[in-house]
This record gives C-alpha cells, structure tokens and sequence, in this order.
C-alpha cells in the first residue's frame, strides 16, 4: 500500500525499508529496546506489516504491526526522526494504519507506551477495560545482557 502527502510518502513495502535508519534509531534512541540486535529487528520486520514513512526516498519513520490479520494485532516500534516531527507525520501514519485493508476489522489492537497517550487516544486507544485479565512476560534487559 502507498499513501502521498505533499513531499511524503508512506509505503508498506519491506524493500523500501531502510533497515540501517529503523536500527539504528531502535537501538540508540527508542526507550523501549535499547540495544536490540539488528538481527532481531529484521527478523520483526520480515513477520510484520510494516509503514515506512519517506521523504523523497529517505526514510524519516517507521510503524509495524504485528497481526494475525483476522482478530488481533499489536502496534509497535512508532518513530518519527527527530527532524521531522512536528509536521503531523505520526497523526498521518495513524491514518494510514487504519486504513490498511488487511487491519480493518480486528477485534482488538494493543500497544505500550510510556509517552504518547495523547497521540494514541485520538484513534481510539484507551486503558485497558480489564487490567485484571491481562498477564506478561517482561524482560526489559534482554538486549542489555
């Protein structure tokens, strides 16, 4: 899928990808997997729906969601590069997310963070209705050993 507003571009092609830019920016910059191997982020991207964000052929964000494209996926590694937030990139990516044909009709679609609840809830994200009924597995340190 592609998607076009002014000079940007938002694709969900894996050969677009920049996989130097998206490791780079997770392993340095993004709080929630400092560290993490770029083994590990192609391995993710390869089992995802990935959005690349691109200004001309550069790419300046990312989204990927994890699904099973019938009743539930996850959202995760949302960036914008520094140098080009501020310009609606993340709303955009958002809009383009839920409009992807294959991410439509979900039952349910989760996410985590730690400083974007504003962002999210304009799309309909809330707390969780039942806290209680949901369980983790969480090893913050895995890419830090």
């Amino acid at each position: 899928m592609f998607w076009a507003k002014e000079d940007y571009t938002i694709d969900t092609s894996i050969e677009m990808l920049d996989v130097d830019t998206i490791h780079h920016y997770l392993s340095k910059e993004a709080y929630w997997c400092l560290g993490v191997p770029r083994e590990t982020i192609e391995t993710a991207i390869n089992n995802s729906i990935c959005f690349g964000v691109y200004l001309s052929n550069e790419q300046v964000g990312f989204a990927r969601m994890i699904s099973d494209k019938a009743t539930f996926a996850y959202l995760a590694d949302v960036f914008i590069l520094s140098e080009h937030q501020g310009k609606g990139l993340s709303k955009w990516m958002m809009e383009c997310i839920q409009d992807h044909p294959e991410l439509k009709s979900l039952r349910r679609i989760m996410l985590a963070t730690a400083d974007a609840h504003g962002l999210y809830q304009q799309y309909g994200f809330k707390d969780l209705a039942k806290p209680e009924r949901f369980m983790e597995i969480n090893d913050n340190d895995i890419y830090q050993r």
